[in-house]
């Protein structure tokens, strides 16, 4: 019998990419939602992780790759506009949500 200590290895690849979702002749384009769900779903959660880590002096390795044209997207000065165009819409959204239900428990209450 093998009373050896054992290693246990993992590897982790990331693979991103998109089609290429830029259509500056409308003023909103529908396929633009995938990249900006991508933005805020993937790649910044995956980057808040990733600084926790490092933070905690928690070490590892982790292969991204990220094709050309998700980079060229991710760089684009309209693109990056519009996405945040978006989160303030959403922001937006959110504080007419939450003022509405403060209304609407007040209502209810008073």
């Amino acid at each position: 019998m093998n009373t050896q200590p054992y290693h246990i290895y993992q590897s982790i690849l990331l693979h991103a990419h998109l089609p290429f979702v830029r259509h500056p002749e409308h003023p909103e384009f529908f396929e633009e939602n995938w990249l900006f769900e991508a933005i805020s779903e993937c790649y910044i959660p995956l980057l808040r992780m990733l600084n926790q880590l490092e933070d905690k002096g928690i070490r590892g390795k982790l292969t991204l790759t990220l094709t050309p044209t998700l980079c060229s997207m991710l760089q684009d000065e309209l693109l990056i506009n519009r996405y945040s165009k978006r989160l303030d819409k959403i922001i937006e959204l959110a504080q007419d949500r939450i003022t509405k239900k403060h209304l609407g428990s007040c209502i209810t209450k008073g």
